[in-house]
């Protein structure tokens, strides 16, 4: 079907069928169209997932259309006005099936006995997913083109998608997607899981145009504050945020914690790599005391961690972080950038896993960075800067030496700090740009010339 699609000439999804009333549907009277529970699909079957279809309207105007796969048959899934409840707004006629726009997966996660929300695919190609006991946080793309180019980003979509009947605690299911530039076909395993839940995507690009910003992996979360900078928002919580950094574990095994940012202006970072391990979006930030939030409970978001499973060859994970006021908008995105361009009419195929998680299953140093604070130094426009790394290696045997540097720019009243009951060691600098607007800060510990830490990147600008 995709390799069909992308040799015909792009159509834009239609949305002159859906009227009015619901284009014009606000959030909450949207998020009250919900399917009746024993409406879903599969809801007497005891499988250990249900699909809820999700209707279409609000920002929510394009249309996917849904399949079940089921003993070798492949049959639509018809829409039904009767399947929803709506809170008591009154569903307009249709003269021809709307389809959907998209749908939520509940699932039994181990050791419960119910159904629980799982995953939802809603909204260009994207979805999202969590473990037991987390909160819809992060989503993910399963496919980027053009993000903040000069050029004009593109949004592919989900024009259909398959789903087989579950078996063995798992689900799988076949996307088609399409945009302009290219059509695709996905198949991903879903798995729900108590420290993470997993899925394992295939993608199949079929370029109709040359494509030379290809995202692969793309994940977006949202961040609005933190403790390093507060003082740019008048809020009574402490933080709001559904990740707080990037981790990467790049080809050289290398441990990188880079802190994400509401930045003043368009940031745009490129980690250059070749074959990398892994990266992600991570929620490191886990107790109640770091948000004091009581209606979103960022501490509950989940991490996503993607390891490839192919070698990817040379490219960078490049991070994205958009100036924004609202902790709605999911304002910082990663992704990694193949670095040779996709030729027209050609397939290429990428095979990735991923973990919707409390802790990235990564293997790392002893010592990660577990705080970032920064604030006016000593003098003039110099910024003061506290790192925390915590971990057991931090203490064994033979001393500890800092590496830290600035480019440009140059360091002051280096010292150090060590709290052995809580496991822990403080890094305390200052930065001095000069006459510089910008300035890439690098620190990691070493012993024996050896990192015992992740290493800490930032990105300082005036």
């Amino acid at each position: 079907l995709a390799r069909a699609l992308a040799k015909a000439p792009y159509a834009a999804p239609r949305t002159d069928d859906l009227p009015a009333s619901l284009k014009g549907l606000s959030r909450e009277q949207y998020g009250a169209i919900r399917t009746k529970p024993a409406a879903a699909i599969w809801a007497g079957d005891d499988l250990g997932f249900t699909i809820e279809p999700l209707h279409r309207g609000a920002i929510f105007t394009g249309r996917v259309a849904l399949f079940l796969v089921e003993d070798g048959q492949v049959r639509p899934v018809a829409y039904d006005p009767a399947r929803f409840d709506t809170g008591g707004f009154a569903l307009p006629e249709f003269s021809e099936d709307p389809g959907f726009s998209g749908f939520r997966l509940r699932a039994r996660f181990p050791d419960g006995p119910d159904l629980s929300d799982f995953a939802v695919f809603q909204g260009a190609s994207f979805f999202r997913l969590v473990a037991k006991g987390q909160g819809f946080g992060i989503n993910a793309r399963a496919l980027t083109l053009r993000p903040a180019d000069a050029r004009g980003e593109e949004f592919p979509v989900f024009r259909a998608v398959f789903i087989e009947r579950p078996a063995d605690g798992a689900l799988v299911l076949h996307a088609l997607i399409d945009s302009d530039s290219a059509s695709g076909a996905l198949r991903m395993v879903l798995r729900p899981g108590t420290e993470a839940s997993t899925t394992e995507i295939e993608t199949t690009i079929f370029a109709r145009k040359a494509i030379d910003h290809l995202g692969l992996g793309g994940m977006q979360a949202s961040y609005l504050f933190g403790p390093e900078d507060r003082r740019r928002v008048d809020d009574a919580r402490a933080a709001a945020f559904s990740a707080g950094g990037l981790q990467i574990r790049n080809g050289a095994g290398e441990a990188i914690w880079r802190p994400v940012h509401n930045p003043d202006a368009l940031q745009i970072s490129s980690f250059v790599d070749q074959n990398p391990k892994g990266f992600g979006l991570m929620q490191r930030a886990r107790t109640y005391e770091d948000f004091e939030d009581d209606v979103q409970h960022w501490e509950w978001r989940p991490s996503l961690w993607l390891e490839p499973a192919d070698a990817w060859a040379d490219g960078a994970v490049t991070l994205i972080e958009i100036p924004s006021d609202s902790e709605f908008n999911e304002n910082v995105l990663a992704y990694w950038r193949p670095k040779e361009a996709v030729a027209a009419g050609s397939e290429t195929t990428f095979r990735y896993r991923q973990h919707w998680c409390w802790q990235a299953p990564a293997a790392a140093p002893p010592a990660s960075v577990t705080g970032t604070r920064s604030g006016r130094g000593s003098a003039g426009t110099r910024r003061l800067f506290l790192v925390d790394f915590t971990g057991d290696g931090l203490f064994a045997e033979g001393g500890l030496d800092i590496a830290l540097a600035a480019s440009p720019g140059s360091i002051a009243r280096q010292q150090f700090f060590s709290y052995p009951e809580r496991r822990t060691v403080r890094v305390a600098f200052e930065l001095d740009p000069g006459s510089e607007r910008a300035s890439e800060l690098r620190l990691a510990l070493v012993r024996a010339g050896r990192p015992v830490t992740e290493t800490w990147l930032y990105r300082w600008t005036s």
